[in-house]
């Protein structure tokens, strides 16, 4: 898979609110009330990852847990990562329902 340029980042990110671009990669923090809600949700993802073949670095302090998306062997980011992101995002939006 291809490694995008930075325009195309940057337009792509303008579909994902709380995205960005930072060290060849996209990432956003989420925030829970309560601790084992992240890691409830990083389980989901770590599930959604697992099917897709593409994992995410994820980071978690307390209530907040960050994930960063790149395809390493592209070195940058690529279409994957943003498919992962719009899943994470749809996963994210399911814990309210």
């Amino acid at each position: 898979m291809a490694k995008l340029s930075a325009d195309e980042i940057r337009q792509k990110l303008k579909a994902l609110p709380g995205w960005e671009s930072k060290d060849n990669a996209i990432s956003k923090m989420f925030k829970f009330k309560e601790f084992l809600h992240g890691i409830e949700f990083v389980q989901k993802v770590a599930e959604i990852a697992e099917g897709a073949d593409h994992h995410p670095d994820i980071t978690i302090n307390y209530t907040r847990v960050t994930f960063s998306c790149s395809t390493h062997d592209a070195g940058g980011v690529t279409d994957k990562d943003f498919k992962l992101a719009e899943n994470i995002e749809i996963a994210f939006k399911d814990l309210d329902e």
